[in-house]
C-alpha cells in the first residue's frame, strides 16, 4: 500500500460539516486533528463543530422531516439501494480509510464494509414493508386502524471502533422509516462518517435528511440538540457510563432511545465441546477488531477438565499473530485506539497476574511508534480480578475455570452487563438450557460471531435498550398510531 494511495484517499474525504445538504466550515473556524493510532501522526484536520453548528444541523433535520416522511417508501428504498451499490463499488477505499484512522487490519476493515453495507440492503427492503392493521374491535361496535409513522428527527451518536457499520446500522433504518437525523461520529474516527455522508450525497440524498457534525466536544454539540423540542429520538452506541448520562438527558424530553452500551461477554467451554472449534471461535470472538468490540469475549469460562488444553491451543495461536500497522501484509493485530486504551489493558493484565493468574504469552505494551499492546493469554484468573468485571477492550484472552454446569451459569451471569454470550457444547439439551439461563440479549452457540444485519442486535441489564438490525430495527424509528372509526 503506497503512501501516495493513502494521501489521495485522505484528500478525497470532506473536511467540513455536512448541514442542509452543504459542506460548511465550523462557525468557530477551529480544526479537529485526526490521528493514525499506528504512528501517532496527524492524518487530516477537519472542522471542529460548535453548539451553533449543532443547532443549524438540528434546524436542517427538522425542516426536512415532513417532506422526507411524505416521500414514498419505494423512493426511500431506492435511495438506500443506490447507497448500497455505491458502497460496494467503493469498498476498498472505505476499508483502507478505516484501517488508517482506526487501526484494524485491512482484511477486517473489508469485512466491516461488507457487514455495514448489509444494513443498507436490509433496510432498503424493510422500507417498503412498514405495515399496520385494520379490523373490528372485539365488541363489534367499531373498526380499529393501527398505523406506523416516522418518529421524527433523530440524534445518532456513533462510536470509534466500527465507524462504518455503526453509522449504517443507525442511518439505514432512520432513512427507511422516514426520519431525518443529525449524526455525531466519534472524534477519534470521524473520517469514515464524512466519507459515507459524501456517498449518500452522491446517491441522491435530499438536503437536510442526514446532517453530520464532527466535534472535539460531544457535550457542547449535544446540548442544543437535546434542548430542541423537535428532537424525537436518540440512538447511542458507546460506554455504559456515557449512555446513562444521555438517558438522563433524554428523560427530560421523553425521547425514544436506543442504547447499545458496554459488554462483559462470557465465553463458556464445556468439557464435551469440540475443542478445535472452540479455539477457532475464541480467536474471532476475542481478537476481531483487536479485541475492541462490545461483543468481544471478555471472560473465558472453561471446564477444568479441558482448561489446560484449551489454554495451550489458544496461546499457540496467539503467539503466531503478527502485530503491526493494519495496512501491512499479514498483520492480524493492529494498534489500540489511543494510549489510554493501552494503559487500561495493561492495568487489567497486571492486576490479574498480581493476583496469581498465569501469563502464557504477551502481557506488555510494545514500545515505539503507535499504541500497540501484545496479544495476550492469561490462565487461572482468580476471583476478584478486575479483568473479570471490567470490559477489557483489547487483545487479552483471560481464562478461568468451573466444575459444574450450574457454576458456569452463575459465573456467566455474575455481571451487570448482558449483551452477548458464547457457549460451546455438543450436548443439544445443554445448549438449550444455556439459551434459557444465560442473561444476555444475544448468544453464539458453537459460533464466535453472531452479528448479522437481519438479526436484532442489543442487550439486557446495563448493556442497553432497544434493538438494531432485523425486523425489530426499523420499529425503533416508528411510532404506533391507533384510530377508532364507527363500524361501516
Amino acid at each position: 500500500m503506497t503512501q501516495e494511495r493513502e494521501a489521495q484517499l485522505l484528500a478525497s474525504v470532506p473536511d467540513k460539516l455536512f448541514i442542509a445538504g452543504k459542506w460548511v466550515e465550523s462557525s468557530s473556524g477551529k480544526k479537529l486533528d485526526v490521528y493514525d493510532p499506528a504512528t501517532g501522526k496527524t492524518i487530516k484536520s477537519i472542522a471542529d463543530g460548535t453548539a451553533d453548528d449543532a443547532q443549524k444541523a438540528m434546524d436542517a433535520a427538522a425542516d426536512a422531516q415532513d417532506s422526507w416522511a411524505a416521500t414514498a417508501p419505494r423512493e426511500r428504498s431506492d435511495l438506500l439501494r443506490r447507497a448500497f451499490n455505491l458502497l460496494a463499488e467503493r469498498a476498498e477505499d472505505f476499508a483502507l480509510l478505516m484501517t488508517i484512522e482506526m487501526g484494524k487490519p485491512l482484511s477486517e476493515a473489508m469485512a466491516e464494509v461488507k457487514y455495514g453495507n448489509e444494513f443498507l440492503r436490509w433496510f432498503s427492503e424493510e422500507a417498503v414493508r412498514i405495515q399496520g392493521r385494520y379490523g373490528s374491535n372485539p365488541e363489534g361496535t367499531g373498526m380499529m386502524i393501527v398505523t406506523q409513522r416516522p418518529v421524527g428527527p433523530c440524534y445518532l451518536i456513533t462510536p470509534w471502533n466500527f465507524p462504518l457499520a455503526m453509522a449504517t446500522r443507525k442511518i439505514g433504518p432512520a432513512l427507511a422509516a422516514g426520519c431525518t437525523s443529525v449524526v455525531k461520529p466519534a472524534s477519534l474516527t470521524p473520517l469514515t462518517t464524512l466519507a459515507f455522508a459524501k456517498l449518500l450525497e452522491d446517491a441522491g440524498l435530499p438536503a437536510g435528511v442526514v446532517n453530520v457534525i464532527t466535534s472535539s466536544s460531544s457535550s457542547s454539540v449535544s446540548k442544543p440538540i437535546f434542548a430542541d423540542p423537535r428532537l424525537r429520538k436518540l440512538s447511542f452506541t458507546g460506554s455504559t457510563s456515557v449512555g446513562i448520562s444521555l438517558l438522563k438527558q433524554a428523560a427530560d424530553r421523553v425521547l425514544r432511545t436506543s442504547m447499545e452500551l458496554g459488554g462483559n461477554a462470557p465465553f463458556v467451554v464445556f468439557d464435551d465441546a469440540d475443542l478445535d472449534k472452540a479455539v477457532e471461535g475464541a480467536m474471532v470472538a476475542k481478537f476481531r477488531n483487536i479485541g475492541q468490540a462490545c461483543t468481544a469475549g471478555n471472560r473465558f469460562i472453561v471446564h477444568e477438565a479441558v482448561a489446560d488444553e484449551f489454554a495451550k491451543k489458544v496461546a499457540e495461536r496467539v503467539k503466531a499473530f503478527k502485530v503491526g500497522r493494519g495496512t501491512e501484509e499479514g498483520v492480524t493485530i493492529g494498534p489500540l485506539v489511543d494510549q489510554d486504551a493501552v494503559d487500561k489493558v495493561g492495568s487489567l493484565v497486571n492486576d490479574a497476574v498480581g493476583r496469581g493468574a498465569k501469563l502464557l504469552t504477551g502481557g506488555s505494551a510494545i514500545e515505539g511508534e503507535g499504541t500497540f499492546y501484545e496479544p495476550t493469554v492469561i490462565s487461572d484468573v482468580k476471583p476478584g480480578s478486575d479483568i473479570l468485571t471490567e470490559e477489557i477492550f483489547g487483545p487479552v484472552l483471560a481464562i478461568t475455570t468451573f466444575k459444574e454446569e450450574a457454576e458456569a451459569v452463575k459465573l456467566a451471569n455474575a455481571t451487570d452487563f448482558g449483551l452477548i454470550g458464547y457457549v460451546y457444547t455438543q450436548d443439544l439439551a445443554r445448549g438449550q438450557r444455556m439459551i434459557d439461563s444465560i442473561e444476555t440479549g444475544m448468544m453464539g452457540l458453537n459460533v464466535g460471531v453472531a452479528s448479522n444485519a437481519a438479526a436484532p442486535f442489543g442487550g439486557v441489564k446495563l448493556s442497553g435498550l432497544g434493538r438494531e438490525g432485523g425486523f425489530e430495527g426499523i420499529h425503533e424509528y416508528l411510532s404506533t398510531k391507533y384510530t377508532m372509526t364507527p363500524k361501516p
